[in-house]
C-alpha cells in the first residue's frame, strides 16, 4: 500500500508527496482540502508561481479559500522580493526610524549579495560594535542580548506585515507572541502577534526558513527541520534552514519561540 501525501511529508519525502498529492487532485479537482494542502507543500518547496496558481484556484472554493488567499498571495509574491534581497542586495524597508547601525547592516548584506563577502564581514562587525543590546526573556528566560545567529542580520529581523516585507530593529518591538505551529504553511510563514515599543500592535509573520532553504536538495532543510552554516568570510556565517536566535546563554529555533519580550517602550 502507498503512502498518503502526508505520511511522505512525515516522513521527510517532499517529492513523493507531490506526486501523490497531484494523483489525488486529478482524481478529484474540486477538492479544496486537498488543493490548500497542495498550496502549502508547492510553498515549501519554493515553486512560488505554481503556489500563486493554486491560491488562484483556492479563492473559487468557498470561504476558507478566500480568506487564504487574501493572507497568503501577497506573501508568496513577497518571497520573491525577499529572495532578491539577499542574491541581489536590493534594499530591504526598515520598519520604524532605520538607524545608522541598521543602514550599515543593510549595506554589509548588499556587499554580500554582490560577491563581497569580506568587506560585509567587516561592515557588518562595524554594526554590531554600534546596535545597542536590548535585554528581555525568550520564552521566560532572561537574556541580556538577543541575535538572529545569520550574520546578514544579527538584531534585525525579518517579517511580513500588513502586505510589505520588513527589516525590524530589535530596539523597535516590546513583544512578540506565538502559537505551536500548527500547518503545513507554518514552517514557511511563521504567524505572529507584534506588539512595538510605540504601543502600537499588528499580526504577521516571520520568515522560518532563511533565504534560498526551499532551492536545497535536502528536504530537512525544506521542512526546516534542521539548520547548517556556510562561513563565506572569517566569522561572517550564512543560514539555510531554520532560523535560530542567540542570547548569551542559548539559541532557540524559531518554531520554540511563544513569547519575546524586549525593554523598549
Amino acid at each position: 500500500m502507498s503512502l498518503s501525501a502526508e505520511e511522505f511529508v512525515k516522513a521527510g519525502q517532499l517529492d513523493p508527496a507531490l506526486e501523490s498529492l497531484q494523483n489525488e487532485i486529478r482524481k478529484n479537482p474540486g477538492d479544496a482540502a486537498r488543493r490548500i494542502f497542495l498550496f502549502q507543500l508547492l510553498s515549501v518547496l519554493g515553486q512560488w508561481d505554481r503556489a500563486a496558481n493554486q491560491l488562484q484556484v483556492i479563492d473559487g472554493l468557498g470561504s476558507q479559500g478566500k480568506m487564504l488567499a487574501a493572507i497568503f498571495a501577497p506573501l508568496v509574491n513577497l518571497e520573491r522580493l525577499r529572495l532578491k534581497v539577499f542574491t541581489e542586495g536590493r534594499t530591504p524597508l526598515v520598519f520604524g526610524e532605520p538607524a545608522e547601525w541598521v543602514a550599515w547592516l543593510v549595506e554589509a548584506n548588499r556587499l554580500n549579495a554582490t560577491g563581497h563577502a569580506d568587506a560585509a564581514a567587516k561592515q557588518t562587525e562595524k554594526a554590531l560594535e554600534a546596535a545597542p543590546a536590548v535585554a528581555g526573556t525568550l520564552n521566560g528566560a532572561a537574556f541580556p542580548w538577543l541575535a538572529d545567529m545569520d550574520s546578514r542580520l544579527g538584531p534585525v529581523l525579518e517579517a511580513y506585515i500588513d502586505n510589505k516585507y520588513y527589516w525590524i530593529p530589535v530596539t523597535a518591538i516590546r513583544a512578540i507572541a506565538a502559537e505551536p505551529p500548527h500547518d503545513l504553511r507554518d514552517l514557511v510563514w511563521f504567524p505572529v502577534q507584534f506588539t512595538f515599543a510605540t504601543g502600537g500592535q499588528m499580526s504577521g509573520h516571520l520568515p522560518v526558513r532563511y533565504p534560498g532553504s526551499e532551492s536545497s536538495e535536502d528536504d530537512a532543510i525544506r521542512l526546516a527541520r534542521k539548520t547548517e552554516w556556510k562561513e563565506a568570510a572569517p566569522n561572517y556565517y550564512l543560514g539555510l534552514g531554520q532560523r535560530l536566535f542567540a542570547t548569551d546563554s542559548a539559541e532557540t529555533p524559531l518554531l520554540e519561540l511563544r513569547s519575546l519580550t524586549f525593554s523598549n517602550g
